[in-house]
C-alpha cells in the first residue's frame, strides 16, 4: 500500500518555513536568509518516508501587500494551501502570536479542513511560554495536532515527519521516489543569486531586485553554462551589486555558481548582467518570469 498527499506550510514572513522545507527533505530547495519574505512563490519538496510521498509545499510568508509583487506573493500562498490534504501553520515561538499570525489563524479556520499547529524556534523560548501560544491559536483554529520543533537544530522533525507520513492518504506515488523537487534548473539557478543577493547586499536591495535565467545550454564535456540577468529598480542598486571593479557581482556569482553545481551534480559556467529596469514589480511579465501568478 503506498500513500500520497500534500502538505502546505503556511506561516508568516520569517517564520522559519524554508528552513524546515530544507531541513525535512535533507537538501536546499528554497532559499534563505535572515531577512523576512525571502520566498516569493511556492516551492515543491518531495518526501519519501517509508511507503509515503509526502509533497511539501513551501509558501511566501504573509503580509499585507503593497505592490503587484506583494499580492502575486500573497495569492501564491493561499493557492499553495487550496489542495493541501492539510496545512501546516508554522509560527516563530519567540515572536508569538502576533496580530498577522492571528489573520493567517483565521483565515485558516475559514478555509477548513484539516491543520496542524506547529511552533518553531521552540529552542529560543521557554517552556512555559509554549503553553499559552498554543491555547491562544487552538483558540482561533481547532488545530488537529500540535507539534514543538527547531528547524535550526532539527530537534522535534523526525517526529513531525513522522506523522505527516502516516497522515498521507492511500494512493499512488505522484513523482518518481528519487526526484526532490518539481523546481526547474533555470528556476533553481535563478533563485540561488538571488539567496546570494539577500546575503551579501544591503537591506533595500533584495526586495528591489529579481533574477531571470535567460540562458541553459548543456556542454558537450556535461557542465552547463548558465546566463542569468538580474533586474534592479533604482540606479544606485546596480552600482552596489556590481561593486568596486566588479567584485561584488563576482563573489555573488561565485557561491551561487558553486552551490548550483554541488544540487545538480556537475560542473556549472555561470555568468551574471545587471540591468536597471523601474517598476519591474508590477510587471506581469516579471512575475510570471519568476514562477507567479499575474494577480491582474
Amino acid at each position: 500500500m503506498t500513500q500520497c498527499g500534500f502538505a502546505a506550510i503556511l506561516g508568516a514572513p520569517n517564520a522559519g518555513k524554508s528552513t524546515l522545507l530544507n531541513r525535512m527533505t535533507g537538501t536546499k530547495l528554497s532559499i534563505v536568509s535572515p531577512k523576512a519574505q525571502t520566498t516569493r512563490f511556492r516551492v515543491l519538496g518531495i518526501l519519501m518516508r517509508g511507503p509515503a510521498q509526502i509533497l511539501l509545499v513551501d509558501t511566501p510568508g504573509i503580509f499585507k501587500p503593497r505592490r503587484k509583487l506583494d499580492r502575486a506573493m500573497v495569492n501564491a500562498a493561499w493557492t499553495g494551501a487550496e489542495d493541501a490534504d492539510l496545512v501546516i501553520l508554522l509560527v516563530d515561538s519567540k515572536s508569538g502570536a502576533t496580530e498577522s499570525v492571528r489573520e493567517i489563524a483565521a483565515n485558516v479556520a475559514r478555509r477548513g479542513g484539516t491543520a496542524w499547529l506547529v511552533l518553531n524556534k521552540v529552542d529560543l523560548v521557554t517552556p512555559q511560554a509554549l503553553l499559552p501560544l498554543i491555547a491562544t491559536l487552538n483558540a482561533i483554529v481547532p488545530f488537529a495536532e500540535t507539534f514543538m520543533v527547531s528547524a535550526s537544530t532539527g530537534d522535534g522533525v523526525v517526529e513531525l515527519m513522522d506523522a505527516l507520513a502516516r497522515h498521507m492518504p492511500e494512493g499512488p506515488h505522484l513523482y518518481p521516489e528519487d526526484d526532490l523537487t518539481d523546481l526547474p534548473d533555470r528556476l533553481l539557478a535563478a533563485e540561488l543569486v538571488r539567496e546570494q543577493i539577500f546575503l551579501q547586499t544591503h537591506e533595500e536591495v533584495p526586495y528591489g531586485a529579481t533574477v531571470e535565467t535567460e540562458s541553459w545550454k548543456e556542454k558537450p564535456d556535461g557542465s552547463v553554462r548558465v546566463e542569468a540577468t538580474i533586474y534592479v529598480a533604482r540606479a544606485n542598486h546596480k552600482a552596489i551589486l556590481i561593486g568596486a571593479g566588479g567584485s561584488r557581482i563576482r563573489e555573488i556569482g561565485a557561491r551561487a555558481r558553486a552551490q548550483l553545481a554541488t544540487l545538480i551534480e556537475r560542473p556549472v559556467h555561470l555568468f551574471l548582467n545587471v540591468k536597471e529596469r523601474a517598476g519591474w514589480d508590477e510587471e506581469g511579465a516579471r512575475l510570471r518570469a519568476i514562477g507567479l501568478e499575474d494577480p491582474r
